[in-house]
């Protein structure tokens, strides 16, 4: 008797034993979040009771009462008291430091009329020196109220403009970024404001345009590479203007729910401010950046060194930006068929496409990836040659390249399927398309609208994913607004009742994925975030109601009241 108690108590401590190494073994969360619908967009479990965290790493993901398991006396408690929580949302092509000197400059994203531009220049003279260049972006005159009753090819004219600032340069940024619209003062400054048509002549550029009177005299408007005749002439940004716009664009990422941002086209200045802001532990969002295409030497540099995939997942770079054409409102876009509201003119080819050949031959050899702007059908169609003739030439069809197109916003209905078949990337801000629709049919004509243009469910449905966004600062950075147009195909305003060519409309859970995982695997980043899944990063994204289900007339409603970045709350609205 005394033998066998001897036994079960000898067990007994062998079983306590082992099971307090369990206890000190088993991993303690730094943070449990529950009490809300909580999507993963990982499709083993659709959504979970609870996510715990350890420090910037998810350690779990399913019931509560096991996420409980992992809770100890330091371990943070959040309740998400009802709300929806998503991973964290991913702008997949902007542009980062636009966004932030979005806040610095004119903002005229919101102006209705030419003269809405007139007033608030007038208003920033009072407070300029003599002599101070006026910069801003944002004007788009299709989406104007009324045109002025002068207009030369579709476009405004600087003499009121220049009535109101005779003693200060001026120039303001199409919203798309493809044209710019100078005063008086600054065409005096670039040598430019009474050229004769000779003179014109002179300075064009190729893959731009000065547009000009009845007269040969510049209108102030200046398409495409054509801006930069005035903008050589631009005072360069300050180091303290570059520090203060990273960190405005830091505050506006949190605030609209992005963790990671697809930085479109930066170059060595942006380069050495992200280094010295990841070094000052600063870098609170997630760059994936892409290295501009227009600067050769920066790009043999990095052919030699090879791409940074950063071991913090903070600031990587391994792709490189072509801008390859120009956009539809400034009628740069490049078409196969001619505007129908500017017959005769087909867009520009910005960028050689012998440049971009050559650049997928490179990136392919170096392990970089080629993100490509095209707007028009022409442009994706020549960009699409260009890769699969990289491919084929090195033997790398089917390989995973994740070579992108940036906008891929009008396709020739025949080069829809051969995103698929080449596993070409489409990266499309849903947003243009609310913004945009209602005007784009004036410049494609009925027919190549409703075949082409914003083609998101066809693509989905040929087995390529879709990476969204907004473009900032070409529109504001609010991925709600964009989720609306990707289910709904409507404006902002509600219209037209059913959308625009619904047949296009994402799902909602196909909106929500191209806005997380998606937008991951478009930076070869899916294995570490973009869906809440054990191991990936801690960054979530928390909403007031539940984008899922909620009606399509009240997500517009839909805010973000919290941010975690990193496993930290960073963004919490304000009651």
């Amino acid at each position: 008797m005394t033998s066998r108690f001897s036994l079960l108590f000898s067990i007994a401590i062998v079983l306590l034993f082992f099971s307090s190494c369990s206890d000190i073994n088993k991993e303690s969360a730094t943070m449990i979040i529950h009490g809300g619908t909580i999507y993963t967009v990982d499709s083993r479990q659709v959504t979970v009771e609870a996510v715990a965290i350890k420090n910037n790493t998810i350690l779990f993901a399913g019931s509560l009462e096991k996420a409980e398991s992992f809770k100890n006396e330091q371990t943070d408690l959040v309740d998400l008291k009802g709300k929806t929580m998503t991973p964290g949302l991913i702008e997949g092509h902007g542009h980062f430091m636009g966004l932030g000197y979005n806040e610095l400059e004119l903002d005229l994203m919101n102006t209705k009329s030419y003269q809405d531009i007139v007033d608030a220049v007038a208003e920033r003279v009072k407070t300029a020196e003599p002599g101070e260049w006026i910069t801003g972006r944002g004007w788009h005159q299709s989406k104007w109220d009324s045109m002025p009753e002068y207009i030369v090819k579709g476009f405004q004219t600087h003499h009121r403009l220049s009535e109101v600032s005779p003693d200060n340069p001026v120039y303001l940024r199409h919203a798309s970024g493809h044209a710019g619209f100078a005063n008086a003062k600054a065409m005096e400054i670039a040598g430019l404001q009474s050229l004769s048509a000779e003179g014109i002549k002179a300075y064009e550029i190729e893959g731009g345009e000065v547009i000009v009177d009845e007269f040969s005299r510049p209108t102030g408007i200046f398409n495409e590479r054509a801006q930069s005749l005035i903008g050589k002439y631009i005072p360069d940004d300050t180091p303290e203007s570059d520090a203060l716009a990273f960190n405005l664009a830091i505050e506006a990422c949190h605030k609209n729910g992005i963790t990671s941002f697809h930085d479109a086209g930066i170059g060595r200045g942006t380069i050495a401010l992200y280094d010295s802001m990841k070094d000052e532990d600063k870098m609170n969002v997630r760059i994936y950046a892409m290295l501009t295409g227009g600067d050769e030497e920066l790009l043999n540099e990095w052919y030699e060194k090879g791409p940074n995939v950063d071991p913090d997942h903070k600031f990587t770079i391994r792709s490189i930006k072509l801008n390859c054409d120009g956009a539809l409102g400034s009628r740069g876009a490049w078409l196969l068929e001619s505007y129908t509201d500017r017959p005769g003119h087909f867009g520009h080819e910005t960028q050689p496409m012998d440049v971009v050949k050559q650049t997928s031959l490179k990136g392919l050899q170096n392990g970089f990836q080629v993100c490509s702007h095209a707007i028009g059908d022409r442009a994706n169609r020549e960009i699409l040659d260009r890769y699969e003739a990289a491919l084929n030439e090195l033997s790398m069809l089917g390989s995973d390249h994740r070579f992108r197109i940036e906008h891929a916003q009008h396709l020739h209905p025949d080069d829809i399927p051969r995103f698929a078949e080449l596993q070409v990337i489409p990266a499309m801000q849903a947003i243009h398309m609310s913004s945009d629709r209602s005007w784009a049919i004036d410049r494609l004509g009925e027919k190549r609208i409703k075949e082409g243009a914003y083609m998101w469910q066809d693509l989905l449905q040929s087995g390529i994913p879709i990476v969204n966004g907004t473009d900032v600062p070409v529109e504001p950075l609010n991925p709600i607004a964009s989720f609306y147009a990707s289910v709904s195909r409507k404006t902002l305003k509600g219209t037209p009742e059913g959308g625009y060519e619904p047949d296009q409309k994402m799902t909602r859970e196909q909106a929500l994925k191209s806005y997380t995982l998606d937008a991951a695997y478009g930076a070869f980043e899916e294995k570490i975030k973009g869906s809440i899944s054990v191991g990936k990063l801690a960054d979530f994204t928390i909403y007031n109601q539940d984008l899922i289900t909620v009606d399509e007339g009240d997500i517009l409603s839909t805010e973000v009241v919290m941010t975690i970045f990193d496993g930290k709350v960073v963004y919490e609205k304000k009651d």
